[in-house]
């Protein structure tokens, strides 16, 4: 049996055309000693893919040209060599753009837990790195305290949603999202409860942040970089600290990205900036996990899931995030019958 696969044919310059990957064929995996196989079901669509795609330095190292594109995923062992795994397991790991995936010890999967209540897609979602992100993002980069005046750019998307519900949930005395879009606004409002959003594309995005936070923002979760955080750093209250989670806008920009000019700010209001990647936190991510998985059972947490059928349509999906076609989570669907007991 074949494994398809989706390579990195060539650096994209931009954003990502057909030209950028190859749908190709080879061998199906064999299972060697302390190995699984693992047939993959879902994957996860996440922006840092494509920073992975350029030729440059950074938390992991670029995909080669050739290489299967890299990103997490689920599926379910249905053959295994080691004593981490039983057959029928449903596992969560870095299973790439690929249909076939093999779990070593040099890439280890998670089991998933079954009898949780929730639904694969939910748990790749909420649970998944997205929400996990979020939750020590807010919580241990934002020191988010109660009464905090919070706001949370792309608040429409997998992460920032859950910031604000977040933070919503801990008693901030106000959250307001910046995303794309009348529709994408009123989702953040109606959906995910957030107090205000703003469209940043109606323009004067500073003048509005000054009237919907006249007192300051106390934390700023950002997801986006570029002319927008630059616009929150203008509005920044005393002591603020600013959470640098993604710079989604910027990815696509080869030649100058958007540079900062309201950085004095940080030294006027005795504000802390601090970045963050998901990974300095993995051996606390159960921690985190079961705080999640309560908050969306219970109902605090709302959630949406964003599905796209079929590996082929993998890079389309990618592209999705940066035109703000989805809404909430991005998965592509590789085997329907994958669920969680």
């Amino acid at each position: 049996m074949d494994n398809r696969q989706i390579i990195l044919a060539q650096r994209p310059v931009g954003t990502i055309d057909e030209s950028t990957t190859s749908l190709v064929e080879s061998p199906r995996p064999t299972c060697g000693r302390d190995e699984a196989l693992v047939k993959v079901a879902m994957l996860s669509i996440d922006p840092t893919i494509r920073t992975w795609m350029n030729d440059a330095p950074g938390y992991l190292p670029p995909i080669g040209i050739g290489e299967v594109i890299r990103g997490s995923g689920t599926g379910v062992v249905v053959e295994t060599n080691s004593p981490r795994y039983e057959v029928g397991d449903i596992v969560f790991g870095m299973t790439g753009w690929q249909e076939w995936a093999l779990a070593t010890e040099q890439n280890r999967f998670s089991v998933v837990p079954v009898g949780s209540g929730l639904d694969l897609a939910t748990m790749m979602n909420v649970t998944g790195v997205t929400g996990i992100t979020a939750y020590f993002g807010l919580n241990d980069i934002g020191k988010f305290r109660s009464g905090d005046v919070v706001v949370v750019s792309g608040a429409a998307g997998a992460t920032g949603s859950v910031a604000g519900q977040i933070a919503r949930a801990g008693g901030a005395s106000k959250v307001v999202g910046i995303a794309g879009g009348s529709e994408k606004c009123a989702e953040v409002i109606e959906e995910y409860g957030f107090d205000d959003c703003l469209d940043y594309r109606t323009g004067n995005l500073r003048q509005r942040l000054r009237e919907a936070c006249p007192k300051g923002i106390d934390l700023y979760f950002d997801n986006v970089g570029g002319e927008i955080l630059d616009a929150v750093l203008a509005n920044i209250a005393m002591h603020a600290r600013i959470v640098l989670c993604g710079a989604i806008s910027q990815y696509n920009v080869m030649e100058k990205p958007h540079g900062l000019s309201n950085t004095a700010m940080l030294i006027m209001r005795r504000a802390r900036m601090e970045g963050f990647i998901v990974l300095d936190y993995s051996d606390r991510f159960v921690e985190a996990q079961l705080e999640l998985a309560s908050m969306t059972l219970d109902g605090r947490l709302a959630h949406r899931e964003h599905l796209i059928m079929g590996l082929e349509n993998a890079p389309a999906a990618l592209n999705l995030l940066f035109s703000g076609g989805n809404h909430g989570k991005t998965l592509v669907v590789l085997d329907e019958s994958v669920r969680l007991a």
